[in-house]
Formats: structure tokens, C-alpha cells, sequence
């Protein structure tokens, strides 16, 4: 095995699994163009032209059923869990997965996790941002929450358009903008609905350094004193501070210091993880995103062979 990054943000892509997402009528928003056609041996030449050992694969989308098509959900989520359970099993050393979700609720979903986790042994599960509409702190995602964090199992959460992208998007792609307000969004609403007071010990790994949670976190928290909802919990800066400290960041289109310098406020480098978004991320874009990473002077070598290895080790030992 080369290379020595492990990249915990990128996309695998199966023929099988995207012909169906485009029978479904599935179109990315502003029309984003992926850079190339995902295959295993794309993958594979990719990691090894950027030093990287070992990706932990996911499909960032939530699939639901409709009243023609109950089953849909399950159906594309489970043949997306076993084709990477497969993929793995070629390539024990080079991939890991996280696990996909149906979106249709939480007996389906609490399905699917035990089956992707403990027959299939995939490494952790994927959630969008919000999954159909609902943002973390609804009461129906908490059933699938609660088991995660039992199982003290990573959790990887990936931005998706919001329910109102059609106006919020101007037409553009969402990932934009938008896509880093969502993932504030769903974890400033875990925090004000109480959520990592219920269930602590979550282990979230937020996408792109969290968007622009680590920009407004200080914000975030002073309003806790200021005025929050009606229903909302009892709870302080200190509280959003000490949340904000334990999430996980990594680096996809997020290694400048634009992105790096508020991540480093709100946690401290052995929370930050390593990833690339490709091939949803060109590869020149990938390129300039790995050198803004490694000449970023607020690492030290250590400290940045951690983000880059080091820090996944503890979440995916299997591949030290």
C-alpha cells in the first residue's frame, strides 16, 4: 500500500447506483457537473498520484420511498452498502465505507444500520445534513442518533440542499454556499433542541471543516443568553463551546486558512481529519486544496501528518 493520507471524504459512485438515482429524476442542482466517471481503479490511480492510502467512500444522499415506489429507499440504500461491502473486500487495505441510510424513518433506517454494520462491517455511517427535510434535533432521527452513539460508531455528516433550495440557490449550485449554512444549520439546531444533552457521546465527523459553523460558533453560543425558542433547551456558551471542541472537522474544500483558522478556534488539531471530496471535487481543485493544507503555517509537521493520518487512525484503526 503507498501513500500515507487516509481521506475520510469521497464519493464512490456506482454505475448501478446512479442509473437508478437518474431513473428517479435526480439532477444535481445549478447544474454541477461531476469532474470524471468513479470506478474502483480510478479511485485506486487517484489515491496513489496524491499520497493517499486508504479512503473511507460514501454517497452523500438520502433515499426515500414514494407512493409508487414504497420501497425505493431501502432497495438503493441496501445494494449501495453491499456494493461497497464488496468493494472492501477486494481492497481490504486501500477502502473503508460509510454506511447509506433510508431516509422513510426510523425503523427502516435502524435496519439498514445494524445490517451495513455488524454483516456487512462497513466503518460508519453517512447522514446529509438534513435527511428528507428533517434537521438533527427532530425527534424521528433521535432512535438512529441514540443507537450511533452507543455504538460510539463515526458519523459522517455531509451537506444536501435545503427544503427551500429553490429559492435560497438562485439557481446556481448549492454547494455553493448553501451547502456549508446547511451543516450550521442542523448542528446549531441539535444544540438549541438539546440534543448532545441527550445523547452525548456522538461521534460526527462535520464535512468542508463544518461549513460556516466554525465561523459563527461564538455567535451561536452568546445568543444562548440572548434569547433562544420557545421549546428550546437550557443551555449556555459553555455548552457550545464543549460541543463545538469534541465534533470532528475535515479539510475537503475547506484546507485554506479561510476555513482553517475558525476551525482551530472552536477545537483543537487532533479533531481534524483529512479529505479531498473527489470526484465531486475536480482534481486540480483537489490539488490546490492539499498545498493550501500543507503550507499552512498553524501545523506543526506532526500536527499535520496527524490530520492527515494520525487523527482517522483513532476513529478507523483498522487501517494503522
Amino acid at each position: 500500500m503507498s501513500g500515507h493520507r487516509i481521506d475520510v471524504h469521497t464519493h464512490a459512485m456506482p454505475a448501478e447506483v446512479m442509473a437508478a438515482m437518474a431513473a428517479r429524476g435526480f439532477r444535481p442542482t445549478g447544474g454541477y457537473q461531476i469532474s470524471v466517471r468513479w470506478t474502483p481503479e480510478a479511485a485506486l490511480a487517484y489515491m496513489d498520484r496524491h499520497d493517499i492510502a486508504a479512503q473511507v467512500v460514501s454517497l452523500p444522499v438520502t433515499f426515500t420511498g414514494s407512493a409508487d415506489d414504497p420501497a425505493f429507499g431501502t432497495r438503493v440504500s441496501r445494494m449501495l452498502n453491499e456494493g461497497n461491502a464488496e468493494l472492501i473486500a477486494k481492497h481490504p487495505d486501500r477502502f473503508g465505507a460509510f454506511a447509506t441510510l433510508p431516509g422513510d424513518g426510523p425503523d427502516q433506517a435502524l435496519t439498514e444500520l445494524t445490517h451495513a454494520l455488524d454483516e456487512l462491517g462497513l466503518d460508519g455511517v453517512v447522514l446529509t445534513s438534513n435527511v428528507a427535510g428533517r434537521y438533527f434535533g427532530d425527534p424521528s432521527l433521535e432512535p438512529v442518533l441514540a443507537e450511533l452513539a452507543r455504538r460510539q460508531t463515526p458519523v459522517f455528516v455531509h451537506p444536501t440542499d435545503c427544503p427551500h433550495i429553490d429559492v435560497l440557490g438562485f439557481g446556481r449550485p448549492s454547494s455553493i454556499v448553501e451547502f456549508p449554512f446547511d451543516t450550521a444549520r442542523t448542528i446549531t439546531n441539535a444544540l438549541y433542541t438539546g440534543l448532545f444533552q441527550r445523547i452525548p457521546g456522538l461521534r460526527l465527523i462535520l464535512a468542508h471543516c463544518g461549513g460556516t459553523l466554525p465561523m459563527l460558533g461564538w455567535r451561536i453560543g452568546e445568543h444562548t443568553v440572548m434569547g433562544r425558542g420557545p421549546q428550546d433547551a437550557d443551555i449556555d456558551p459553555a455548552h457550545v463551546a464543549e460541543v463545538l471542541r469534541g465534533l470532528y472537522y475535515e479539510t475537503a474544500l475547506a484546507g485554506s486558512r479561510n476555513s482553517l483558522l475558525p476551525t482551530l478556534e472552536v477545537t483543537s488539531p487532533d479533531h481534524i481529519l483529512f479529505g479531498t471530496d473527489w470526484p465531486a471535487a475536480p482534481e486540480p481543485t483537489v490539488v490546490r486544496n492539499i498545498a493550501n493544507l500543507t503550507g499552512f503555517d498553524g501545523f506543526t509537521p506532526d500536527q499535520l501528518r496527524a490530520v492527515e493520518r494520525d487523527n482517522a487512525l483513532t476513529l478507523f484503526p483498522r487501517f494503522a
